[in-house]
């Protein structure tokens, strides 16, 4: 019995992911105690034909509870006051990723649990599943063989695909590190044809982290680090290092290990926040594309209620 392995991106790869770092961990949802809409517009060398392309539309938030508390106000005077401190953290997302011939089009929802300790670090686990529906556009395939595999099987009306994703979240006002999972059931299916009988996609895991130094009262240095690898692949790194100024402007510059320059830059106008990416490819293919451009538009709902210690900057 022979296996096939699709190769090549299996999932989206994103250049600002350290302003929605819910999109590669499911821990993350809620954890600035903010109810957040995002999203993300990735073009991957433009210019080329069937080249990488990714919307995602994403939501999160935190339940907070509403029992009251009793505070003293001064001498014999008590008031009871709502508890906003809450455990639980909700999202989900909605995406369109197409990499050449291949379309995927689902979305995902997603379960996170903090808990404070040492007083001012958070915790956090989370749980995601996810649904997709897989297509190969046969219209850009030609076969000699007509009785090619590839025009019989399902993947030419597409499959559904159910998957699901784990992570760990620690979250301090100094630092964040991150580790999640993504696509743990591999994605296997039957798609038809003894040649192709096994689809799978491969388990991805993500290993983040970043560190913010203060300069003075209004600026900041970010160093940050993002680890991807598969189970089929080598592995992966983004090392960068960003400026935060009066946290309402940030830009930074990052290197990829397979071979890319990235910049980016973004402004944050009272709750919005507008951030931009380029990526400049150090590989051939540049020499015949206009680079990549990834655009990201967010918005963070919520009154002083919501407000925890201290907040993840974006």
């Amino acid at each position: 019995m022979l296996r096939f392995a699709v190769s090549g991106q299996q999932l989206p790869v994103y250049s600002q992911y350290l302003y929605n770092k819910f999109l590669i961990n499911p821990a993350v949802a809620g954890s600035d105690g903010y109810t957040s809409w995002n999203l993300t517009a990735r073009e991957q060398w433009v210019g080329y034909k069937g080249a990488p392309r990714t919307f995602s539309f994403s939501g999160q938030t935190r339940l907070l509870k509403r029992s009251y508390i009793l505070k003293q106000s001064g001498v014999g005077k008590h008031v009871f006051r709502p508890k906003s401190d809450g455990k639980v953290g909700l999202g989900g997302y909605v995406f369109s990723d197409r990499n050449g011939l291949i379309t995927r089009t689902g979305l995902q929802a997603s379960y996170a649990y903090h808990m404070w300790i040492r007083n001012s670090t958070q915790l956090s686990f989370g749980l995601s599943f996810t649904g997709y529906h897989y297509k190969i556009d046969e219209s850009q395939i030609n076969f000699e063989d007509p009785d090619e595999p590839w025009l019989n099987n399902e993947l030419r009306r597409g499959i559904f695909v159910p998957d699901a994703a784990f992570g760990i979240y620690l979250l301090n006002s100094k630092y964040n590190v991150g580790f999640s999972s993504q696509q743990l059931f591999e994605g296997t299916a039957k798609i038809g044809s003894e040649a192709y009988k096994y689809f799978r996609m491969d388990r991805h895991y993500y290993l983040f982290g970043s560190y913010y130094f203060e300069l003075n009262s209004l600026t900041e240095l970010e160093p940050s680090i993002l680890f991807m690898m598969s189970e089929q692949f080598r592995p992966q790194a983004d090392i960068g290092l960003t400026y935060l100024y009066n946290k309402g402007f940030w830009a930074g510059l990052a290197y990829r290990t397979s071979g890319a320059l990235i910049a980016n830059a973004g402004i944050k106008y009272t709750n919005i926040f507008i951030g931009y990416a380029f990526d400049f490819t150090m590989q051939d293919i540049q020499r015949i594309t206009y680079g990549t451009h990834e655009i990201t538009l967010a918005i963070k709902l919520g009154d002083s209620a919501r407000k925890y210690r201290w907040l993840d900057r974006y």
